[in-house]
């Protein structure tokens, strides 16, 4: 067979006389064209169909969510899986904006972090990536104004193709005073996020550099922007819709620094929203209801892991979905079935290799090792809260400056790739999916318990690092903590709501931010509760999985029991009911004996402003504005 018949009926061949009239530049392409049966076929041996879906003990309501309807990943192809691009030849001059502080310079590659044995590991890619940021010679990574040009060029170039729309769009600023923008992309007559909603598309959103320090993940998403405005990857706007944040946290780019200018880690402040940034997110996530989130970061290549175990770390690509308390199952088996297992074959076809993200503190002694944290707090936990499928894509790249920086871009280009073009196959699966999950979070309310709290479970694992010296692998077997099966610590009987204080307007406001229903009092009553009892309190910090401090705020951390009685409610506080897709993110903000809820972080003031709703209530209440 010389040709790869795809859902659309368009043959490799034909594909590749279509690049060619109409893109000058693309015809350097046809030899990676092979590339896309051999990443499909890899997808097909490595697919394993999800299990039959179990019924829902639902209550009798009036709108209908059927059953979704599953079919294994071996059924069909996407419609294109696309290879990596050759970037244009040269980069226009972009245009100027008011921001007027110099970036910091990146580290260079003077004295590489290990030797030519370890670095010969990592031979560029056969592409050469062009961004302003990866121009031969510069210094620096891409500036903010010269991404606000990039996005607003790639805006322009896609509002040229018939039937295609794109936008810039302001979402917020950080706090030094930079737009925070976001590229939105589609096959529809607007891009507003009701017309995109109406559409019955899934939307993907993709988001970089949360951390200031890792630059690669920022720079692929140009290029994945220009791809999908103008180049091979703009077909699948036939399917979905794509929203493209590159440069998440610009502040602490501009510093080479990981945290916010505040000091903050954005990447742990996705349920308190402390940081405008965070924040930006949020309200950008409530208006669009991406089905599927990319979080593109970089990780350690040296530094403890060369003190503890004398080696560099090896893998190209390390990957995890969301994995915290209380996740649908099939949301997370969706991740694992359609989305995990379709990157492994992408980035193997590509020479690239992977494991599991994993992590380990900055104690020397401590040799265990973790999968990412189960907090609710990560924008990768949050989005899963949020009944999105939710895909941390982590490339080396903290501590080696700009060294194998078109290789750590390809890496990212290629997971990016087929994550969309997952969603482009799965787009009628996905919707289904995605309304099958929020009603089955619905139906939750006062019903069966509700994990408080999980921890990772403890074992043990082969990990290939290589050796600091020859660069050979070297298999280091160490205590591992995986996050693929929890613990419950803590559990509860799921409540039918909350009940705040009118003094949590706080967290209110943040919880509303998520997208959240909230209700207020409108006349005085009562309802059937429990309230918390402290039995026990001290301060600390809150910590991610490393044991490292998250956020140096000090934190309260309690411990209750709870009384069970009538509680009276004056008019003017409020309620927050379970009965909602969101149901699971509102467990996690307001159980207040874990580190990441409210109370425990200040928005509430007080544990006794807080009472769970045992009953549904029979109290008037009205809508906010």
């Amino acid at each position: 067979m010389t040709t790869t018949q795809t859902r659309a009926g368009l043959t490799t061949g034909k594909f590749a006389r279509r690049l060619k009239r109409g893109n000058p530049d693309t015809f350097r392409l046809v030899a990676l064209l092979p590339l896309l049966a051999a990443m499909s076929l890899l997808a097909a041996c490595n697919s394993v169909p999800l299990p039959d879906w179990r019924a829902v003990d639902s209550k009798p309501s009036t709108a209908t969510v059927p059953m979704p309807v599953v079919t294994p990943l071996t059924a069909s192809v996407p419609s294109i899986l696309i290879p990596p691009v050759l970037p244009r030849a040269s980069v226009p001059a972009l245009p100027g904006t008011a921001i007027t502080t110099a970036p910091a310079a990146q580290p260079g590659n003077a004295t590489a972090p290990y030797n030519a044995a370890v670095a010969a590991r990592f031979a560029p890619p056969s592409v050469t990536y062009t961004t302003p940021g990866l121009q031969s010679g510069r210094v620096n990574f891409t500036t903010p104004a010269e991404i606000q040009g990039w996005l607003r060029e790639q805006a322009a170039a896609a509002s040229r193709t018939p039937g295609v729309v794109a936008t810039v769009l302001p979402i917020g600023q950080t706090q030094r005073g930079v737009t925070l923008e976001a590229l939105v992309l589609a096959r529809s007559t607007r891009t507003d996020a009701a017309t995109l909603a109406a559409s019955g598309k899934p939307t993907v959103l993709l988001v970089g550099q949360q951390h200031g320090n890792e630059p690669a993940g920022s720079e692929a998403l140009l290029v994945i922007a220009r791809e999908l405005a103008q180049g091979l990857l703009q077909p699948l706007l036939e399917k979905i819709n794509v929203v493209i944040v590159p440069r998440a946290n610009p502040d602490g780019a501009n510093a080479d620094l990981r945290p916010t200018h505040s000091g903050l880690d954005m990447n742990r402040d996705h349920l308190l929203l402390n940081t405008p940034e965070a924040q930006a997110l949020a309200r950008l996530q409530h208006s669009y209801q991406p089905t599927v989130v990319v979080d593109a970061h970089e990780y350690t290549v040296v530094g403890r892991y060369l003190e503890k175990f004398g080696t560099v770390q090896k893998f190209d690509a390390l990957l995890q979905y969301a994995t915290t308390a209380n996740l649908p199952e099939f949301l997370t088996k969706a991740a694992d079935e359609w989305y995990h297992r379709p990157l492994l074959a992408a980035l193997k076809t590509e020479g690239l290799s992977t494991e599991w993200y994993y992590t380990t503190s900055s104690d020397l002694q401590d040799k265990k090792i973790s999968m990412g944290g189960v907090q609710p707090d990560t924008g990768r936990n949050v989005s899963g809260l949020k009944n999105a499928v939710s895909l941390l894509i982590e490339t080396r790249g903290v501590g080696i400056g700009r060294l194998h920086i078109q290789r750590r871009v390809h890496t990212h280009v290629v997971a990016v790739s087929s994550v969309l073009a997952s969603t482009a196959q799965r787009a009628s699966e996905l919707s289904q999916l995605r309304a099958y999950i929020d009603k089955e979070v619905s139906l939750l309310a006062c019903k069966g318990e509700a994990v408080v709290q999980a921890g990772l479970t403890p074992g043990s694992h082969e990990l290939v690092m290589l050796d600091a010296a020859s660069g050979a692998d070297k298999a280091v077997t160490v205590d591992w903590s995986s996050a693929l099966l929890l613990r419950t610590v803590k559990a509860r009987v799921r409540p039918c709501g909350y009940w705040l204080a009118a003094s949590s307007s706080t967290a209110v406001e943040r919880l509303r931010l998520h997208g959240v229903q909230v209700l207020r009092v409108a006349e005085s009553g009562g309802m059937l509760g429990e309230r918390y009892q402290e039995t026990a309190r001290t301060a600390g910090e809150r910590q991610d999985v490393r044991g490292t401090i998250a956020d140096a705020s000090p934190i309260t951390r309690v411990e209750v029991s709870l009384s069970r009685g009538l509680v009276d409610v004056p008019r003017g506080s409020y309620y927050v009911p379970l009965g909602q897709p969101l149901g699971n993110l509102v467990v996690a903000a307001l159980e207040p004996d874990t580190q990441s809820s409210y109370f425990a972080n200040q928005l509430i003031p007080d544990v006794q402003h807080i009472v769970r709703v045992v009953v549904p209530p029979n109290v008037k209440f009205e809508g906010l504005p």
